[in-house]
């Protein structure tokens, strides 16, 4: 059996993940820590979400780039959107502003990403890779 992933698709669900990590789960804070749970401002996960972030989203925009449309556009808007979602873990006192405006651009890069490979016929099942 053959499995196709949906690179673009994968780099926004990491992409709301983040989000909901960094912006709701501190709403939780309280019933998360009667039972011991501590992922809020916790460094290793938060990098390590950033990290995948950032391996998904290269990989997808590399391969829609090399493979299919030739256009800089979408990696262009997930660099500026991942610029933004390192900056959220150093100015602090802007963090959520900096993760809404980072979602925002690394979702919008990987929708005009899937866009892009559709027009050019990559998610044809006739399509070789």
């Amino acid at each position: 059996m053959n499995v196709k992933i949906n690179w673009d698709g994968l780099g926004i669900l990491t992409s709301v993940a983040c989000a909901i990590h960094c912006g709701l789960l501190p709403i939780l804070l309280p019933a998360l820590s009667l039972f011991g749970v501590n992922i809020i401002h916790n460094s290793f996960f938060e990098w390590g979400m950033i990290v995948l972030a950032f391996c998904v989203g290269s990989y997808s925009l590399f391969h829609g780039y090399i493979k299919h449309h030739h256009s800089y556009r979408p990696a262009t808007i997930f660099f500026i959107g991942f610029l933004f979602l390192l900056g959220k873990q150093f100015f602090t006192e802007i963090e959520f502003l900096f993760l809404v405006i980072a979602v925002a651009l690394i979702i919008s890069a990987h929708f005009m990403n899937y866009r892009l490979c559709v027009r050019s016929k990559c998610s044809s099942p006739h399509h070789k890779h």
